[in-house]
């Protein structure tokens, strides 16, 4: 019989968390974000955190929170998108910004998640990215060599999963919350419906439950969109 990983709720979900931890947050923009998780992480007021995320969502949501609160002291991400605060503190010197190239951020997180502590890659090659980095050639191009990624804990949002932590995920979604889920120390997985063991379709598992060690189903997801762009009406059409 599998082993239940169901916690009651957010609260539970996070018991451990601490100052100074190393996150990761999955999503894409505002899609896929672990939106209880974040609001759990502002009431709670933890400090001088390291967050692994693609970005740091909009000024008043997302990650764009625990900005607010000034409660992360470094971002790991590929991206600064539409965050004015995330740029004003980076540009100020208040938040350490590590800038990775987004495909590098996936696989540093991968490897980890696969237990793979480097990996050699080409992008980055002549720029910021690769001062203070071994290089060396294959095929006759220059590749940087960078360091797997891990965390304390890693919260992720998931379409549908099981009470054994197996998870489906739904379109863009998928981007960066699988690997972030293997490389977690502890993962925090929250999802729209839960089901028990047995209803999803095990070959439409995109994370299985070995990788997860918590699970609740949230509530209220507001889904936000980062930018929405429309074409203009024309009633001849």
């Amino acid at each position: 019989m599998a082993i239940s990983k169901v916690v009651q709720g957010p609260e539970a979900a996070l018991e451990g968390v601490t100052n100074g931890m190393t996150l990761m947050l999955g999503g894409f923009g505002l899609c896929g974000i672990p939106e209880r998780s974040i609001a759990e992480l502002v009431r709670l007021g933890v400090r001088d955190l390291t967050c692994i995320s693609n970005n740091a969502g909009v000024d008043d949501f997302g990650l764009g929170l625990l900005l607010q609160n000034r409660q992360i002291r470094k971002m790991i991400s590929s991206y600064v998108g539409e965050n004015d605060e995330f740029e004003r503190q980076m540009l100020s010197g208040e938040l350490e910004v590590d800038l990775i190239p987004q495909g590098s951020l996936a696989e540093r997180c991968r490897a980890g998640g696969a237990g793979i502590p480097a990996f050699f890659t080409p992008a980055g090659y002549g720029t910021e990215v690769a001062e203070g980095k071994e290089v060396r050639m294959f095929d006759g191009k220059p590749h940087i060599l960078e360091s797997a990624l891990t965390a304390d804990f890693a919260f992720v949002k998931a379409w549908k999963g099981d009470t054994a932590g197996n998870l489906v995920y739904k379109a863009t979604a998928k981007n960066f919350n699988p690997m972030m889920a293997m490389a977690g120390r502890i993962t925090v997985a929250e999802v729209e419906e839960l089901v028990p063991v047995g209803e999803l379709d095990p070959n439409a598992i995109h994370t299985p439950g070995i990788f997860v060690q918590r699970i609740f189903q949230g509530q209220s997801y507001e889904k936000r969109i980062e930018q929405r762009t429309v074409r203009p009406h024309n009633p001849s059409n």
